[in-house]
């Protein structure tokens, strides 16, 4: 595999943009070797600078779930593009996505698009803050809600995958609000509620864990918060900005049969292109200005652009065929990957919800990041970099989501498991 032109552009990225690129994990520094530069996406596959074809299981991290360049998609941002790239005012895609989303989301009542998942969840918290008049926040530990300050906190994959359990420039008064709590114990949240009693304004979780790889929901554990919140008077926000029409068709509140407060999306609701957005009950979503007092804004909210290409995206996957296909596609690549591993006697747990997955390296399943975290980061990034010769483009952390798209086919997950099975040989 020849990456002469990747190594070069990394060197030049470096003198340009601090480690070179611009997210941290894009780096490879926790799988090693460096990282190669995409000239294109088509369908499944990702095509770097220098001519190599790699299956995609990152899928820009999760919203192209329709893969890359869709035909639909693309005819979308091309018939937008030429009325305009961004209007600063309000246009009728703006509506007319929000239709969409709440035919997928019923609990969402009222919704507010902004340009990504951190402006979602820190809007969310402001108004879930401004609706109880109560300053606490509970997150999870690692549970990774976007890079506002007051979030990182025990924030999930790119800190964890950079060693760095908070960020320096973060005031402490800033974070002195937010508690902490460990996933799928409801013991550690009674506990907080105990000890700041009418102080907590919300919690907010990711229904399934995807910032630590993927960890799903214990029997009992969202039912229990939606139990506490409702008790306490408490905003429960479902982070749904990865598992939103990732880990269910509607969703992971209709997956659980849970009724969060305010949800936050992103990724698959922008078709590839920047956005995010939060939603839910009308009676909070009304104090959101100009309606009412929270204030909120931004110039590229609703950008026509993002809200065509979501609009086109939403609809190829709106019939319940697209996901019975899915989720056979992620049974067989289940089913490959657990025969592959176990004939190489590599011990592997396999986590996946939907189109959303991850192979620990561990002999115990996770649950939270105390298990989560004991997986072999060694030998996943000898696995990772065995899979990148034998074509095949996974996370470059063992603490992020993998993902499939409607365009992985049978002979596509086939061809990866063949792949595993060498790369597991190899580790």
């Amino acid at each position: 595999m020849n990456i002469t032109k990747s190594q070069s552009l990394f060197q030049e990225a470096q003198t340009l943009l601090p480690g070179g690129v611009d997210s941290p994990v894009r780096a490879f520094r926790a799988v090693g070797g460096q990282p190669l530069f995409i000239e294109r996406g088509e369908g499944p596959y990702l095509f770097d600078v220098d001519g190599n074809r790699y299956i995609d299981y990152v899928l820009s991290w999760g919203p192209l779930i329709t893969g890359h360049a869709h035909p639909n998609v693309v005819k979308a941002i091309q018939d937008a593009a030429v009325k305009g790239t961004s209007y600063g005012a309000p246009s009728p895609l703006e509506a007319e996505l929000a239709k969409s989303v709440m035919g997928f989301m019923p609990n969402i009542e009222m919704i507010r698009f902004v340009n990504s998942g951190t402006e979602a969840t820190m809007s969310a918290l402001r108004l879930a803050r401004a609706y109880t008049k109560r300053d606490k926040i509970i997150k999870f530990d690692g549970c990774y809600h976007g890079h506002a300050d007051m979030l990182l906190v025990q924030a999930g994959s790119g800190v964890i995958t950079l060693g760095l359990p908070d960020s320096p420039g973060v005031p402490k008064d800033t974070v002195k609000d937010t508690l902490v709590a460990d996933y799928n114990n409801l013991d550690s949240v009674e506990a907080l509620f105990k000890k700041y009693p009418e102080q907590i304004a919300a919690i907010i979780v990711e229904p399934v864990a995807g910032n630590m790889g993927v960890v799903p929901p214990v029997p009992g554990f969202l039912e229990g918060l939606r139990k506490i919140t409702k008790r306490e008077g408490t905003v429960l926000i479902f982070d749904e900005v990865m598992t939103g029409f990732r880990v269910h068709k509607n969703g992971a509140q209709a997956l659980y049969n849970i009724k969060p407060d305010l949800t936050t999306l992103g990724k698959v609701i922008g078709g590839g292109l920047p956005v995010g957005a939060y939603g839910g009950k009308k009676e909070i979503m009304q104090m959101v200005a100009p309606a009412g007092p929270v204030y909120q804004a931004g110039t590229l909210s609703g950008n026509p652009l993002a809200m065509a290409a979501g609009i086109a995206a939403l609809d190829l996957i709106r019939d319940d065929k697209v996901w019975d296909e899915l989720e056979a596609r992620g049974r067989q690549l289940d089913a490959g990957i657990e025969s592959a591993a176990k004939k190489a006697g590599v011990p592997i747990q396999q986590t996946r919800v939907g189109t959303m997955r991850t192979i620990f390296f561990s002999e115990i399943k996770p649950i939270d990041w105390n298990t989560a975290k004991l997986a072999d980061k060694v030998r996943f990034g000898k696995f990772f970099q065995k899979m990148l010769e034998n074509g095949i483009y996974l996370a470059p952390s063992q603490f992020e989501a993998g993902f499939i798209s409607i365009m992985h086919t049978n002979e596509i997950i086939d061809a990866t498991i063949a792949a595993a099975a060498e790369a597991f040989r190899a580790v």
